[in-house]
């Protein structure tokens, strides 16, 4: 065709954007292979660990360093005694729970106290972490080892902070108040600690939806998965992020996230690095990333492990608009830890972290969502312009459709061959169904609300956004 100099411009503008999205497809497709492959290897010659708890209990139960429970709880009131009895419960030799009313507006404090028999405590804090203040500190006359702490608003991070403040043991696990954890899951969770030399500084563990589950008094009775799409969608999402890319991470000392549901550090580390950073909405990513960073930068000899059995199960959101709240603030915390840190891009100082870790950062998190959603849109504009090869049109479907399911279906027969917790053939039906239907609307929808955090950076809206939850006993009838 023949082009004014403007068109001409233009039209080879729109030519290499589209060929700029496919190599940025191609690149983190090319990821996700590598750590699918090493994820497959490692379970394949690892020692299998056993799945009896009463085996856990007679290997482990004499290694086990206490453990402080700690869980931050805002407008709780309707499961905030059940979860606590739960985690009361769990199979462990030595941990105690502090449970942090973070300002609830709600009866939160009240049904903790009347729950459990509070009364006030003279306990004292020896780290002063967070920013608000210390209302009130209660002990349970009927539990011995429960601490409820009552605190101004704060948000998440700083009530985390305020319980480590309080706690007592060498290690902290800190937990979502409405996330379930397995009733071995802390064993499970703390036995890369027992054998460690003091390099250990903290610890993930897989996490599983619970959408679908059957869960009573705050306890797992029975697993399931969900009859609804939006919940399976996020069931492969997760086997891939906890089966696949942390399990590879982990295994080559350069594990980045540990979720904030679920996680176990040495309490004397997170005071070194001054606990969780209340500016951001993604206080567990910019942890770890400050932990790798504290610990290079004076060069220390230290390890960030992972447990790929599953320890915890939280309550996926089901609808778009939570979803969206979800993934937005999410997206928002990868830029800010990026920007916060950006000196160790590229920074050979920081090791693999610095020159590899923070680039995939970069690609997965900043590049990658907005190339491959502009790339819906310039690649087959670049086709019908006549300037793109149709082979390149192809190529790009199979990555994004065709390839990106088979990565999917891939980590669920990791899942199956390896953790066996899929209960059913009709349920292993359903989540490899959604592997598949995952790539028409729900993966564009989802970088779509990756836009809407770039959005919400940019406009420096720090506001949290609510994830509305349905509660565990709706989702288990599902």
């Amino acid at each position: 065709m023949n082009w004014d100099p403007v068109q001409h411009i233009a039209v080879h503008s729109v030519m290499y954007l589209a060929y700029i999205c496919l190599i940025v497809v191609v690149f983190r497709n090319f990821i996700s292979v590598v750590q699918l492959v090493m994820a497959a290897f490692i379970f394949a010659t690892r020692v299998k660990p056993s799945a009896v708890s009463l085996d856990l209990w007679h290997r482990y139960g004499d290694l086990a360093l206490p453990v402080s429970v700690i869980v931050p709880a805002f407008n709780e009131e309707l499961s905030i005694v059940q979860s606590v009895r739960a985690i009361l419960a769990l199979e462990y030799p030595e941990h105690e729970v502090i449970v942090v009313n973070d300002g609830s507006s709600d009866r939160t404090i009240q049904e903790l106290i009347d729950g459990f028999d509070c009364v006030p405590s003279d306990r004292s804090q020896i780290e002063v972490l967070q920013h608000t203040k210390i209302l009130g500190v209660y002990q349970s006359r009927k539990h011995a080892n429960l601490i409820v702490i009552d605190k101004e608003n704060g948000r998440k991070a700083d009530a985390s902070n305020a319980g480590i403040g309080f706690a007592r043991t060498p290690l902290v696990c800190v937990i979502d108040a409405d996330s379930i954890i397995e009733t071995d899951g802390l064993l499970r969770a703390t036995e890369p600690f027992m054998y460690d030399t003091g390099k250990m500084v903290a610890v993930g563990g897989a996490i599983r939806i619970a959408n679908g589950c059957e869960i009573r008094a705050g306890s797992l009775r029975k697993i399931g998965v969900s009859k609804a799409w939006l919940p399976r969608f996020q069931v492969v999402e997760y086997l891939r992020a906890f089966l696949t890319a942390r399990v590879a991470n982990a295994e080559g000392d350069s594990l980045m996230l540990i979720s904030g549901a679920f996680g176990i550090f040495r309490r004397s580390a997170l005071i070194e690095v001054g606990g969780y950073e209340h500016e951001t909405v993604a206080e567990d990513l910019e942890l770890i990333v400050r932990i790798h960073r504290y610990m290079r930068e004076h060069k220390r000899d230290y390890k960030i492990g992972f447990v790929p059995e599953i320890v915890c199960w939280t309550e996926a959101p089901t609808t778009w608009g939570g979803l969206r709240n979800q993934r937005a603030r999410w997206q928002q915390g990868a830029l800010e830890t990026l920007i916060r840190h950006r000196r160790m891009i590229f920074n050979p100082r920081y090791g693999r972290i610095g020159m590899l870790s923070m680039p995939q950062i970069v690609v997965e998190d900043v590049i990658g969502p907005p190339a491959e959603l502009i790339g819906y849109l310039v690649i087959p504009a670049a086709l019908l312009l006549g300037v793109m090869d149709p082979t390149m049109v192809i190529l790009f479907l199979c990555l994004t459709v065709l390839f990106g399911s088979g990565l999917s279906i891939g980590t669920l027969a990791l899942e199956e061959l390896q953790l066996k917790r899929t209960p059913s053939a009709s349920d292993l039906i359903r989540v490899g169904l959604a592997a598949f239907v995952e790539n028409f609307g729900y993966r564009q929808a989802n970088l779509f609300f990756r836009f809407a955090g770039i959005g919400r950076h940019l406009r420096k809206d720090t506001s949290w956004a609510a994830v509305p939850r349905e509660g565990f006993d709706s989702a288990c009838d599902e």
